[in-house]
């Protein structure tokens, strides 16, 4: 079928759906993998959706989660559209050849949003570019906040990420029919998506689901039950309501969002604090992720792409004014560093060494980026026998203050630098080479498993995208790596990385 042609119309196991040709490509929008999550399922696993008779029209977003809006700081950086409806567990999909035969690459992506905003509908996940390049894409919408991350005693944990392995059993039974191969699929998420995607292919339900994972500035972690506990006490003192899930169901939706965004008003990656997580469920999370990981028997086969951008922190600090701020503090905020980051004098001393031209939130920020990101994803590929790939994004923004900061990479990555909403972070003018170099890269990835650089081994390559052609390098972070490494060996290891990572 080619453009021009009459609407795409493909079936799958609860009924058929009509999509749309849009630069050349089928694109169907706000197809129910699940049931809507509200009413008797509230807090509750997800359940199929019903079936539905004739042909259901999928020519727009579906519904997205429920979800508080970012601050006017972020607001400013970052969208997130609200498409109002409760059938809000539905996924979108892209692809050049739809009906069986094709067998093409799936890539399923998971959005950001720190576990409380984001959707699959933000611009720049726009799944045409994939599409295009021959990758069935796939992008998925999941409850978020309490909704999906609240731990209750009367309820089971971690319904979002339930709500992600339902759409991966989703796309095996059904992107088949959509030209996509369900033996060659690609997880992939950024931040929060990222620690999701970590967490899945880690989980015992989802082994066989997944053949690739892309973690894009989000490392797998599993987080401290207490911490997400005290966010759900913290809501339940302001609403007046017993901390569990009957009561939390009775609550008004405008009134229960208001109160997640009061209650996590001052969370961040930098400053800690009680935040929605992943935690350990003894279920779908029978061990924390990373360490299920790296100790062998985890995802055996699944080829891995990871990485950072060189400045995450800035994100967290430049909106609000936050990073001079914590210029400011000086000494007083590299204790508060070393204390949330669990590590001692030596190695803030190390960071000071290594790099004398940093200013105090420099410091603190790339503390708590390596602490969060680099640590744990440079132990994961230590840790696999199977493919991996780092990469580091170092291109800075061309809006003050942001540098190389998180989420920027993903204009880059989704080749929509073309779309407003990316210039939100990148300014105007960003440099289509570089988005022809990282989109090519994870096309590949999700291709054949091979990005275009070396697989990690014991020399540590590194891919680096910047201005100019991409190039590889040898132990980028090592030095400063080492210095925890020194570090734990004194003090014993660290507490965990239990922290959300905001975008």
């Amino acid at each position: 079928m080619t453009a021009g042609q009459e609407s795409p119309t493909v079936g799958t196991p609860y009924g058929a759906v009509r999509g749309r040709w849009e630069h050349g490509v089928a694109v169907f929008r706000g197809i129910p993998y699940a049931a809507p999550p509200f009413g008797p399922r509230r807090f509750r696993p997800p359940v199929p959706p019903t079936p539905w008779d004739g042909v259901r029209d999928a020519g727009a977003f579906g519904p997205t989660a429920p979800k508080p809006p970012y601050s006017e700081a972020f607001a400013q950086y970052l969208s997130d559209p609200v498409v109002p409806g409760d059938d809000c567990l539905n996924l979108n999909v892209w692809t050049p050849e739809p009906g069986p035969g094709a067998r093409l690459p799936v890539l399923v992506w998971l959005h950001g949003g720190a576990l409380t905003r984001g959707s699959s509908a933000v611009p720049v996940y726009d799944g045409r570019t994939f599409a295009r390049d021959g990758v069935v894409f796939v992008s998925v919408n999941y409850r978020l906040g309490i909704e999906g991350y609240g731990l209750f005693p009367d309820a089971p944990a971690n319904a979002g990420l339930r709500d992600q392995l339902a759409a991966l059993h989703w796309v095996r039974d059904s992107i088949a029919a959509f030209g996509g191969d369900p033996d060659r699929v690609t997880l992939a998420g950024q931040s929060a998506g990222a620690i999701s995607t970590g967490a899945l292919i880690a989980a015992p339900q989802a082994q066989g689901l997944v053949r690739r994972a892309v973690l894009q500035s989000g490392a797998p972690e599993s987080s401290d039950r207490d911490k997400v506990r005290r966010m759900v006490r913290r809501m339940a003192t302001r609403l007046k309501v017993p901390a569990t899930a009957e009561a939390f169901a009775g609550v008004d939706r405008d009134l229960l969002l208001r109160t997640q965004a009061e209650a996590g008003r001052l969370s961040s990656p930098v400053l800690g604090g009680p935040a929605f997580g992943i935690v350990v469920d003894g279920d779908v999370v029978p061990r924390d992720p990373l360490e299920a990981l790296t100790g062998g028997g985890a995802a055996p086969g699944v080829e891995l792409l990871m990485g950072w951008t060189r400045d995450e922190y800035r994100l967290w600090l430049v909106p609000g004014g936050l990073l001079e701020r914590v210029d400011r503090l000086g000494p007083v905020a590299l204790a508060a560093a070393r204390a949330r980051c669990h590590c001692g004098h030596e190695v803030v001393r190390g960071y000071r060494e290594l790099h004398p031209e940093a200013g105090t939130a420099e410091t603190v920020g790339q503390l708590v980026t390596d602490h969060l990101l680099r640590i744990p994803l440079h132990r994961l590929a230590d840790a696999r026998t199977e493919p991996s790939y780092v990469y580091e994004f170092a291109w800075p923004s061309l809006l003050p203050g942001l540098g190389s900061c998180h989420a920027l990479e993903l204009g880059f990555v989704f080749d929509t630098g073309d779309v407003p909403d990316a210039r939100r972070l990148a300014g105007e003018g960003a440099p289509q080479e570089l988005a022809d170099a990282m989109h090519t890269a994870w096309v590949r990835f999700a291709t054949d498993g091979e990005p275009g650089w070396r697989r990690w081994d014991a020399s540590h390559p590194m891919r680096i995208f910047d201005a100019g052609p991409p190039l590889t390098t040898y132990g980028l972070r090592d030095r400063e790596l080492a210095l925890w490494t020194a570090d734990a060996a004194v003090t014993g290891p660290g507490a965990g990385r239990r922290s959300r990572l905001r975008g």
